[in-house]
């Protein structure tokens, strides 16, 4: 698990392709590595990824199909800023929202503006994870605890800091950038609790049937 507080930017160093899979070392530049063991996870652009390998100044990690498939790792090229989260402990503080690393789908930035010192972006999500995103809530976008400021539709908008825009790559983001996104767990597990017994059965789904019968809607 992490908190989406991102600890520092590191940089794709080198990609070796694994037939289906990939192998990639990322350099952690200030982010320190002395309680770091084989086998710990880092979040690399919110990716939870498993060190293989630690040749000293960063990680080796394996990248499977599945995570090439459903994240941005599949368009990431030698040199690519990240950024990076070690796992959280029992101390950390939780100072972002539970992160799972476990990337939902990609998302895409349709709109970069200015707002003072900050800046505000607009973020298409897929379809099927609207209904997870509130406003007022959170998100994890590329690793980041953000708070969601409005929603319309599959579009919600980010008012973002000029701290967030130094610490993270979100200075970089530009429209037509894509992005990966995790919704908050909790949204994830109260749809599946809603479900009660029909979980179990293939195709179920939240319905305005269902929330009704619940007392949600009237």
């Amino acid at each position: 698990m992490f908190t989406g507080i991102i600890q520092s930017v590191g940089k794709v160093a080198a990609i070796e392709p694994k037939g289906a899979d990939a192998r990639v070392r990322i350099q952690t530049d200030t982010l320190s590595l002395a309680d770091v063991a084989l086998g710990d996870s880092i979040a690399v652009n919110g990716v939870c990824l498993t060190a293989v390998e630690l040749p000293g100044d960063g990680i080796w990690a394996d990248v499977s199909g599945e995570t090439l498939s459903r994240t941005t790792f599949a368009e990431i090229k030698n040199g690519s800023r990240v950024n990076l989260e070690k796992a959280l402990t029992p101390t950390t503080h939780l100072g972002g929202h539970l992160v799972s690393g476990h990337v939902d789908g990609i998302g895409e930035v349709v709109e970069r503006s200015e707002a003072g010192r900050s800046v505000k972006f607009r973020i298409k999500a897929p379809d099927e994870l609207a209904r997870y995103i509130a406003t007022k809530g959170s998100i994890c976008v590329d690793g980041i605890s953000l708070t969601v400021n409005a929603v319309d539709g599959a579009l919600f908008d980010l008012n973002i800091v000029p701290h967030t825009l130094t610490q993270t790559t979100m200075g970089d983001f530009q429209a037509g950038q894509r992005v990966n996104l995790e919704v908050d767990v909790i949204a994830r597990y109260l749809e599946r609790l809603l479900l009660g017994d029909k979980a179990a059965q293939s195709g179920q789904g939240v319905t305005e049937a269902l929330l009704a019968e619940h007392g949600f809607i009237k």
